[in-house]
C-alpha cells in the first residue's frame, strides 16, 4: 500500500510540471511536438530513475536537469528552425510561388496554454509571454544550444548563475561568459523586441483593433484590411518559404493566390503570448468551413505588423483543440453561402 501511494505521490508530483517543462523544451526547440516529447521523455526518465533521486536537489531542479540533457541530444543534428523571412527575401506578389519546405524547417506556433503556467507576478507572466513570442522564439534558434539553455535559464526562469553551473556541470564563470555571449547574439537581431508593444492582457485600443480586424478579414474588405496593417506589415505562410512584405502585397496575394479565403471565419486563440484566431474558409463540398490556417498576429502602435499563417491543419488545430469543421449559421444556410 505504501509502495502505490507513493508512486500515485510521484505521479502527481511530475505532472505539476508538465507545463513549464513543455515552455522550456519548446523554448530550447521552437517545435510544439518536440517539445511535448522531450517533456514524455524527461517525465519517463524521470520514473525510471526515481530511486537515483536523493532528495539533494529539488525535484524541479531535477527534472529541468533531465530536460537540459534530453533537449540537447535532441539538438545534435544542429537543425535551427526558422521563420521564412530568416531564410529568404520577400518576394513581389508578382513573382508569387508556393513552395513549401519540410515541417523540421519552420519555428512552429504553441497554444498559451501548454506552455504558460499560470502565476501570480505580472511581471512573471509577461516575461514568459515576451520569451516564446515568435521574434525571440526565431532568434533562440540562432544560438548554440547549450547558451540557449543558459539564457533561458537566467533570463527567462530566473536562476542564479550557481544554479545552472550546477545543473550543466559547468562552473560560474562558464555560465556568465556564455549568457555575454548570448546576450550579444540577440542584441545583433534588431527585430527580438518588435512584438512587445502587445498588452497583457489586451488593452482596449489593441481590443477593437481586433474587432476591425475580424470584420474586415470576415468581410475580405480589402481597404478596412490595409488601413490595420502597418504599411511594412508582413505575411507568412509556413510550410512555404513564400513571405510578402507591405500591404499592397499581402492584399493583391489575398485577392489572387488567396482568393478561395473570402468568406472565411475566425476563432480567437492565444498562441506564442499574442492573440491570434483559427482560420475556417467555406468549404464547397461538404458546406460550413474547414480550417485554413493558425493566424498569429504581431501588434505594434496600434497597427497589425505581423501576419503569420500556419497552414498544416492537420497538425495545429488538434493541438489547440479546434474543430475540424464548422457548420455554417442558420442565416448564412439560406443565403447559400
Amino acid at each position: 500500500m505504501g509502495d502505490s501511494t507513493a508512486t500515485a505521490n510521484l505521479d502527481v508530483a511530475l505532472e505539476k510540471h508538465r507545463t513549464e517543462l513543455t515552455g522550456y523544451c519548446y523554448r530550447m526547440l521552437g517545435s510544439s511536438f518536440e517539445a511535448e516529447d522531450a517533456v514524455q521523455d524527461t517525465l519517463v526518465r524521470a520514473w525510471r530513475s526515481r530511486d537515483k533521486f536523493e532528495g539533494r536537489s529539488s525535484l524541479r531542479s531535477w527534472l529541468y536537469r533531465i530536460a537540459t540533457n534530453v533537449c540537447l541530444d535532441m539538438l545534435t543534428a544542429g537543425n535551427k528552425r526558422a521563420r521564412p523571412m530568416d531564410l529568404t527575401d520577400s518576394t513581389p506578389l508578382a513573382r508569387a510561388a508556393l513552395s513549401p519546405r519540410p515541417d523540421h524547417t519552420w519555428l512552429e506556433p504553441m497554444p498559451d496554454a501548454r506552455v504558460l503556467p499560470p502565476v501570480q507576478d505580472p511581471a512573471e507572466a509577461a516575461v514568459a509571454k515576451e520569451s516564446v513570442r515568435l521574434a525571440f522564439m526565431a532568434a533562440l534558434q540562432q544560438l548554440p544550444p547549450k547558451q540557449r539553455a543558459v539564457l533561458i535559464l537566467r533570463e527567462v526562469l530566473a536562476w542564479r548563475a550557481s544554479e545552472v553551473a550546477e545543473l550543466l556541470d559547468t562552473t560560474v564563470a562558464s555560465v556568465n561568459s556564455a549568457l555575454q555571449r548570448a546576450r550579444a547574439t540577440l542584441a545583433e537581431r534588431a527585430d527580438t523586441g518588435a512584438e512587445g508593444a502587445v498588452s497583457d492582457p489586451l488593452d482596449e485600443e489593441q481590443q477593437k483593433l481586433l474587432e476591425r480586424y475580424v470584420k474586415a478579414f470576415e468581410g475580405y474588405d480589402m481597404a478596412a484590411l490595409t488601413a490595420l496593417l502597418h504599411e511594412d506589415a508582413v505575411m507568412t505562410m509556413p510550410p512555404f518559404d513564400l513571405w510578402l512584405r507591405g500591404t499592397a502585397d499581402i492584399t493583391g496575394f489575398m485577392t489572387t493566390l488567396g482568393a478561395s479565403c473570402a468568406g472565411s471565419r475566425l476563432l480567437p486563440v492565444r498562441a506564442n503570448g499574442l492573440p491570434g484566431f483559427a482560420h475556417y474558409k467555406p468549404d464547397p463540398e461538404h458546406g460550413g468551413f474547414t480550417p485554413w490556417a493558425v493566424q498569429v498576429l504581431e501588434i505594434s502602435e496600434g497597427r497589425i505588423t505581423g501576419f503569420h499563417c500556419f497552414l498544416d491543419t492537420q497538425r495545429w488545430f488538434p493541438l489547440f483543440d479546434l474543430p475540424l469543421h464548422l457548420e455554417a449559421e442558420p442565416d448564412e444556410t439560406e443565403q447559400g453561402v
